[in-house]
C-alpha cells in the first residue's frame, strides 16, 4: 500500500493506492487563502499540517488495516510558494503562493537573458526568487532571519520526516535551479544574495528522501521506517499520474490554474514564449508547460459574485452542444503567464446587454478560460511542441460543457480518463511506490484507461474569429494602461 499526499492552494487530499494501483480510500480537507492586499496571497503553513492530520485520521477511521500497510509515502504540491524557516524551522511568516504578484518589479530585475539562460524560463513575478527579494525590501528583518526557503510540500515534508529535501520539478519554478544540469546555480542565488546553504537538498522524484518520523507513524497507525519520496510540484505529480511521462504525450489541467503540460527527453527551453521548461519528476526527462492563473478559479469567482455555486453555473448548460457567445470575458484576475506576462492585467466582460443573464456570463467565463488555454497552445508550437490530443484533468474537467468547447476551441481530442480527478495524488503516490519499491517509472507511470475522448465538432471557425476579438481586447487595453 502507498499513499499520496496533494497540497492543492484550495484543499489537501490523501489517498491510499494499493499494490496494482487502484485508489482504494482518499480524504480531503479543505483550505482558505488570504489575500490582505490587492495582488498578495497567502497561506499560513500551520494549516497545511494541520489539514493533513485530518485527512490522516480520517483515513484511520475509515481504512486502518490499508494505512497500516503502508510501505511509501509520495508528495505533490502547488508550486513556488515562499515558505521560509529559521535556524530553529520555525516558520518566519505566511507563505507567498504561487498566484501571489507583488513581486512584478523584483521579477522584472531578475528576469535577464543570462538569468533565462539558466532558469529556462521567464523569471515570473509567482515564482520564488522575486518573493524573497521582496522580503529584502519591504520586510528585511525577517529577510535576515531565513535559515531555508522551501516550497510549501517541501516544508510538509520537513513535517512529516524531519529533513529539508526539495524535489528537481518543484524547485525548477524557484528561479534558482540550473535546469539543464538539475542543481542549484551558483550564479542566481548570487543574484538573490542567498546561498546553497539556505536551499533544501535536492533529489529526483522518485529517489527517498527521508523516513516519517516515529511520532506521526505512532499517531495514526502507520508502520515504522516508511520512505517518502522526493514527490513533485503539482504538474508533473499530475503527469505521472496521468502517464504523460513519454516524450510528446500531454495533459491539459483544468484546476484553479489552468496548464498545458508536454513531456520532453530533453531541454528544450523557449522562455521569450512564456513557456515554462522545466526538470520532471523522473531522471533524465524534462517537460514544457504553459500557465494561465486564473482557470476554474474564474468561474468560482463568478459563482462568489452571483451567490451560486460554480456547478449552478455550468447546470443549464450542461447537455447543450457548446456554442459562441459575443460576450467577451478575459480571465486575467489577478494578473497572467503565458503568452502575456503580464501581472497587472485584469478581469474583463465586454460585450453585455440588457438581454445578459448569469448563464451567459458563466457561458462567456468558459469561453474565455478556453481561449487562454488556446493562447497557450499557439506558445507550446512557438516553443517547438506540437500536440495531437491530451488528457484531461482538474476539477472543471467533470463538466462536460466545459470540456467540448475546449476541444472544439482548440481543435484538440481530450481524453477523459477514470480516476482523472486524483492525477495529482495518484502521482504522489506512484511516486512513493517508486522511492519504496526501487520499481522502474515506466512499469509505474502508465496511462488509466480512457473513460471517453471529446472529440472537436467542427465549430473552430466560429470561435476563431473571437479569439481574434478576445486578443485584441486585451492589447487595446493593455496599450491604455
Amino acid at each position: 500500500m502507498y499513499l499520496g499526499i496533494d497540497l492543492g492552494t484550495s484543499s489537501v487530499k490523501s489517498v491510499l493506492m494499493d499494490e496494482a494501483g487502484v485508489i482504494v480510500a482518499s480524504a480531503s480537507v479543505s483550505l482558505e487563502v488570504s489575500r490582505p492586499h490587492e495582488g498578495w496571497s497567502e497561506q499560513e503553513p500551520a494549516s497545511w499540517t494541520q489539514a493533513i492530520e485530518g485527512t490522516f485520521a480520517e483515513l484511520a477511521r475509515t481504512s486502518k488495516q490499508a494505512l497500516a500497510a503502508v510501505r511509501g509515502i509520495g508528495l505533490s504540491g502547488h508550486m513556488h510558494g515562499a515558505t521560509l524557516v529559521d535556524s530553529s524551522d520555525e516558520i518566519l511568516r505566511p507563505c507567498m503562493l504561487w498566484n501571489d504578484s507583488r513581486a512584478h518589479v523584483e521579477a522584472r530585475a531578475l528576469d535577464t537573458p543570462a538569468t533565462r539562460d539558466i532558469a529556462g524560463s521567464i523569471i515570473f513575478p509567482g515564482f520564488t526568487a522575486p518573493k524573497v527579494d521582496w522580503l529584502a525590501r519591504h520586510e528585511p528583518a525577517v529577510h535576515k532571519r531565513i535559515a531555508k526557503v522551501l516550497l510549501p510540500k517541501d516544508y510538509v515534508r520537513l513535517w512529516l520526516t524531519g529533513e529539508h529535501v526539495g524535489d528537481m520539478s518543484d524547485c525548477s519554478g524557484t528561479g534558482w535551479l540550473d535546469i539543464a544540469g538539475r542543481d542549484w546555480s551558483d550564479a542566481l542565488l548570487d543574484v538573490s544574495e542567498l546561498t546553497r546553504e539556505q536551499m533544501p537538498r535536492l533529489v529526483e522524484g522518485n529517489a527517498p528522501s527521508g523516513v516519517l518520523r516515529a511520532e506521526i507513524a505512532a499517531r495514526y497507525g502507520f508502520a515504522s521506517g516508511i520512505v517518502v519520496a522526493g514527490g513533485a510540484g503539482d504538474n508533473a505529480a499530475s503527469a505521472c499520474g496521468m502517464g504523460t511521462v513519454a516524450p510528446g504525450t500531454a495533459f491539459l489541467s483544468l484546476g484553479t490554474s489552468g496548464v498545458l503540460f508536454a513531456s520532453n527527453e530533453s531541454y528544450r527551453p523557449n522562455a521569450e514564449s512564456a513557456v515554462h521548461t522545466f526538470c520532471h519528476a523522473l531522471p533524465d526527462t524534462w517537460h514544457q508547460m504553459s500557465v494561465i492563473l486564473a482557470a476554474t478559479d474564474s468561474l468560482n469567482w463568478l459563482a462568489s459574485v452571483t451567490g451560486k455555486t460554480p456547478v449552478e453555473l455550468t447546470a443549464p448548460l450542461e447537455g447543450t452542444r457548446p456554442t459562441p457567445t459575443e460576450v467577451m470575458f478575459l480571465p486575467y484576475l489577478g494578473g497572467e503567464r503565458t503568452p502575456i506576462n503580464d501581472p497587472a492585467a485584469r478581469g474583463v466582460f465586454t460585450g453585455l446587454g440588457h438581454a445578459t443573464d448569469v448563464t451567459t456570463l458563466t457561458q462567456a467565463v468558459l469561453q474565455g478560460v478556453a481561449f487562454a488555454f488556446n493562447d497557450c497552445r499557439k506558445a507550446l508550437r512557438t516553443a517547438g511542441t506540437e500536440l495531437d490530443r491530451a488528457a484531461a484533468v482538474g476539477g472543471g474537467s467533470k463538466s462536460g460543457y466545459w470540456l467540448q468547447m475546449m476541444a472544439d476551441v482548440l481543435n484538440l481530442p481530450l481524453d477523459v480518463s477514470t480516476g482523472g480527478d486524483v492525477g495529482a495524488s495518484l502521482g504522489a503516490a506512484r511516486l512513493g511506490l517508486m522511492a519504496a519499491e526501487g520499481t522502474a517509472p515506466a512499469a509505474v507511470c502508465t496511462p488509466p484507461p480512457v473513460e471517453r475522448t471529446i472529440e472537436p465538432s467542427g465549430d473552430r471557425a466560429a470561435y476563431d474569429d473571437l479569439h481574434a476579438r478576445y486578443g485584441e481586447t486585451y492589447r487595446r487595453l493593455a496599450d491604455k494602461g
